[in-house]
């Protein structure tokens, strides 16, 4: 679990767990799998939670015995998370343009990660060099944009990614940009934070 939003206090695990449930319940809805009333009733006072009911970005991962297989979502905060957190979990599964909609077959081995954002902040720099020196690895997401060109990485991309450099050359190519693109023009960059929450084994 990353850390909490500025000056709010962090969504509890229980709470995090909750919205991991939900995204998952979300998606066996839409697969027409069976979700017991007992565990929808369970979830409900959870997700009721005055945390929960907050306006952020959210993200939801899924992945399939350990490799991507959809994630979407919202880096500002529109809805509630809850109501951020439905809407990607179907996106996540169902509409993500890298992968076929999600067959119910696979449900049984996907696991479940969502992502709370802070508000992304801009991030003022000179130059490439100057840019690097202020990357956060591990702890900041990033955001870039340039003409009508925009992509996203999460916190946990890092981890795929330690590199700052090779992380700033992939989230070029995301974006539908020249891989050197941060080094030879000047981009527009924003960072943010995440709590995420994964499923328990």
């Amino acid at each position: 679990m990353g850390g909490p939003a500025k000056d709010e206090a962090p969504i509890c695990e229980t709470e995090g767990q909750a919205l991991v449930a939900l995204a998952r319940q979300t998606i066996a809805g839409r697969l027409c799998l069976p979700v017991s009333e007992a565990e929808r009733a369970a979830l409900a006072p959870l997700l009721a939670a005055p945390a929960l009911q907050r306006h952020h970005g959210t993200f939801v991962t899924l992945k399939c015995r350990g490799q991507l297989r959809g994630c979407i979502g919202s880096l500002l905060g529109t809805t509630s998370i809850v109501e951020g957190v439905r809407e990607n979990a179907l996106n996540a599964a169902f509409s993500d343009p890298r992968f076929p909609p999600l067959a119910a077959e696979e449900f049984g081995a996907v696991k479940v990660e969502v992502s709370v954002l802070t508000e992304p902040q801009p991030l003022d720099y000179t130059d490439a060099a100057d840019l690097l020196a202020k990357l956060r690895p591990g702890i900041d997401g990033l955001i870039i944009r340039q003409g009508g060109c925009c992509a996203t990485f999460l916190p946990q991309v890092w981890e795929q990614l330690p590199d700052p450099r090779q992380f700033l050359d992939h989230l070029c190519l995301k974006a539908c940009l020249p891989m050197d693109s941060w080094q030879r023009g000047k981009l527009t960059v924003m960072t943010y934070q995440v709590q995420y929450f994964e499923e328990r084994c």
